[in-house]
């Protein structure tokens, strides 16, 4: 078991990366917190957990409150003594955000994922950093898409914000690493497993006059796979990153995008 006696906090764990992750996390022998928005979505993740022999407790967390965040990962260092592996995937629903030229976006829904994506990112990984530095061990994981790096329409303030996450591990890094702490994003390109890409291929492609499948035909051709990342690849990939077995792998992105972005 690559993660056994480590403790994980996964933030957004009820969505369909977050669970992934954590059902990894926790059959690689580490014991996971839970947090999200929804008990009930949370509630099957842990079930699934738990029914495969594993360890997890969930929590109704606010990514976004400096309180809520705070105060939740320090019940989780009293409850397991420490915080091993902090893996941040809240997500935002896309209506509004996506699918809408630049050019006819307002300002409120270009600068919401900004504001979001960064805040919650900064504050859970502010709170894994504090207390895993003192420990002198640790890792920080975030996941972003292939627009991180690459140009593309339609996308909004998105863009902006996977670039900002990208350039905060990096910069957690740099102030980190030499303590033991290292960071590490996962990027991948959407997944059509989750509901969040059903709802933004939706947006594109109706913008588009196009249909949806004709859209992700668009999307698999930009790989060298030809077909999207998979769920199972995220969470095998971040298995990998929490476990450490490359002290070196800091402020670095693990690419998924089979081929669609060349490092």
């Amino acid at each position: 078991m690559l993660l056994k006696n480590k403790t994980a906090v996964v933030y957004g764990a009820g969505g369909a990366v977050g669970g992934a992750v954590a059902r990894a996390f926790a059959r690689e022998g580490a014991a996971v917190y839970l947090a999200g928005r929804t008990t009930k979505t949370l509630g099957e993740v842990a079930d699934d957990i738990t029914a495969a022999g594993g360890e997890a407790e969930i929590a109704v967390v606010d990514a976004l409150s400096e309180d809520a965040v705070e105060s939740h990962l320090e019940s989780v260092v009293k409850a397991a003594g420490a915080v091993d592996i902090s893996f941040n995937s809240i997500s935002l629903f896309q209506k509004d955000i996506q699918g809408t030229p630049l050019l006819e976006l307002s300002l409120e829904n270009f600068s919401r994922p900004i504001t979001t994506y960064t805040r919650s990112h900064f504050l859970t990984a502010r709170a894994a950093g504090r207390r895993m530095a003192v420990r002198g061990s640790g890792v920080i994981l975030m996941n972003t898409p292939t627009p991180s790096r690459s140009s593309a329409p339609l996308i909004g303030g998105m863009g902006p914000a996977w670039a900002a996450i990208e350039a905060l591990s990096r910069d957690l890094s740099a102030e980190l690493a030499g303590r033991g702490v290292k960071t590490v994003v996962l990027r991948s390109t959407g997944m059509p497993e989750t509901a969040t890409i059903d709802v933004v291929y939706g947006l594109h492609s109706k913008t588009m006059g196009i249909t949806v499948e004709q859209y992700q035909g668009i999307m698999d051709s930009l790989t060298h796979t030809h077909r999207p990342t998979t769920l199972a690849e995220v969470a095998e990939a971040a298995v990998f990153a929490a476990s450490g077995r490359v002290p070196s792998m800091t402020g670095a992105v693990i690419n998924l995008t089979g081929g669609g972005l060349a490092d």
